[in-house]
């Protein structure tokens, strides 16, 4: 018999924030909307059911955009795999100098390296800028449009070290006013991004696994992810 995998030895951390009908998000209005449609009063036998309905944007909350969000014959997410999805994950913080109009640079990401080493390939790296404490806050997190993002340099450096995906903890991470160079280079290159990451300061900087699952849409460009990082717990 094949090995169980022991889940004892193991720490899981919830990245994900929830989804509720106030959560800040790209647009000014709502993105989100969960109803009941008819609920446990409606039935009269013993066997009663609520019954929900669901009504949102494909990119909100925390979230994944696939190649196909910006390229019309990139993959959708359906296309990426689970080895794409479950991979080691590296988090560089840069919350102790970011502000709103911080932009994530390559001396950043080369700073992180001499200290923890070089970024392993097909990993997923998520930088911490501290926006995710802003998240309850809705205006101030979307602040009109205006967070910590990532250079187009950084960008470039990080495709260099061949990773699977790229997080961050704010709307996204191009600014408003620009190009959406990160998108054009990270989505180009057939990777994945992930948005509006919740916890990513609970992560070790090197040595977790993050879990990136997506609701498996046809021909979806973007979609809501239930994002887990699973560390072992003598990193704790």
């Amino acid at each position: 018999m094949s090995k169980v995998l022991d889940l004892h030895n193991l720490h899981f951390i919830d990245l994900t924030h929830t989804l509720t009908p106030t959560i800040p998000q790209w647009g000014n209005g709502c993105g989100f909307q969960h109803k009941n449609i008819s609920d446990y009063n409606d039935y009269p036998s013993n066997a009663k059911f609520r019954v929900q309905s669901i009504e949102m944007a494909a990119g909100i909350g925390t979230h994944m955009d696939a190649p196909a969000h910006c390229f019309e014959n990139g993959k959708d997410i359906v296309s990426l795999s689970l080895e794409q999805l479950i991979v080691p994950c590296t988090v560089i913080s840069v919350s102790e100098k970011s502000h709103e109009n911080y932009s994530i640079t390559p001396e950043d990401i080369l700073e992180f390296e001499k200290k923890c080493g070089e970024i392993n390939k097909n990993s997923v790296v998520i930088f911490y800028t501290g926006w995710d404490k802003f998240w309850h806050t809705p205006e101030k997190y979307r602040n009109n449009l205006v967070f910590p993002s990532v250079s187009a340099k950084a960008a470039e450096l990080l495709l260099k070290r061949d990773i699977a995906g790229l997080g961050i903890d704010t709307l996204s991470a191009d600014k408003k006013d620009s190009e959406f160079p990160v998108h054009q280079l990270i989505l180009g290159a057939g990777k994945y991004l992930i948005e509006n990451i919740a916890n990513a300061s609970l992560l070790p900087e090197t040595g977790s696994t993050i879990i990136a699952l997506p609701l498996k849409i046809q021909h979806g460009t973007e979609s809501p992810i239930r994002l887990v990082g699973v560390t072992p717990l003598e990193a704790f």
